[in-house]
């Protein structure tokens, strides 16, 4: 009687450390009051542009007129007395296609190489470039028109999702994606990133532990991809629902061809 209470209490021991084992792989951001967050806060947010990226850069001044050459521009048809004709007018949206190399082909400006830069600093040198032709300092307005990211793996709802305030960190991105599964492992979190020189750069981030605040990578660029990684539990469930999957084959098929061989020798 003795033995078997001894080997009860071995069993729930171990129940209990395994639970607590468990237990500390699932919370985010574990530590966050021990964390100096005024580290984390001076981290950059702002996207930067990156090559294949659609750009939209409006300017704009008090006389509109002086502000129209340096604006994308598109022909819109009329028909006047059955004769057409093509009147000028600015687009909503302007766009500019980054090329290989980061250059954009501007409105008399010429080329203007911006792949790396942030909006803010596209915004500074279009100005600058602009001194010549107007005098008064104009209003200039970039946008990134493609910001997306990726978010894969052990999720609930992977897929590709468009960001329209350009700014979205790795939680947020969680968040589009309806947060991991149970089968997602916090401590192996990919981001696949491409920098502004064609650079595929691989980041393994611990969303368990508060540092991840610091981290350069909490901040998510522009075509990103997070990569949820499935744990063990996973892996073993996928290997036993294959072989139980094969193995219904196989006596499915047994089955058939008994059933088969009884009719033809009765």
């Amino acid at each position: 009687m003795k033995i078997k209470l001894n080997i009860l209490l071995i069993t729930l021991a171990c129940i209990a450390f395994t639970s607590c084992q468990s237990y500390k792989t699932i919370p985010y951001l574990q530590g966050l009051d021990s964390l100096n967050l005024t580290q984390a806060q001076a981290l950059p947010r702002e996207a930067r542009v990156m090559p294949q990226d659609l750009v939209s850069i409006i300017v704009s001044c008090s006389n509109p007129e002086l502000a129209v050459p340096f604006n994308l521009s598109v022909q819109t048809a009329v028909n006047v007395a059955q004769q057409n004709q093509y009147t000028t007018s600015q687009p909503v949206i302007q766009q500019y296609l980054v090329d290989s190399e980061g250059n954009i082909d501007f409105p008399i400006l010429g080329h203007l190489h911006i792949g790396g830069m942030t909006r803010t600093e596209v915004q500074d040198l279009v100005k600058s470039k602009l001194k010549p032709y107007i005098k008064e300092e104009p209003i200039v307005t970039v946008r990134l028109a493609n910001f997306r990211i990726s978010v894969i793996g052990e999720v609930t709802d992977p897929g590709t999702y468009n960001i329209t305030n350009e700014k979205v960190n790795i939680f947020e991105a969680l968040a589009l994606a309806k947060d991991m599964t149970v089968y997602g492992r916090r401590e192996n979190v990919h981001v696949i990133r491409e920098n502004a020189k064609g650079h595929k750069e691989v980041a393994t981030l611990d969303l368990s532990k508060a540092n991840i605040l610091q981290s350069p990578y909490y901040y998510l660029q522009q075509n990103d991809i997070v990569y949820v990684t499935p744990n063990k539990a996973k892996a073993t469930t996928a290997d036993i629902t294959s072989s139980t999957t094969i193995w219904f084959s196989i006596v499915g098929s047994l089955m058939s061809l008994a059933s088969i061989m009884i009719a033809l020798f009765r």
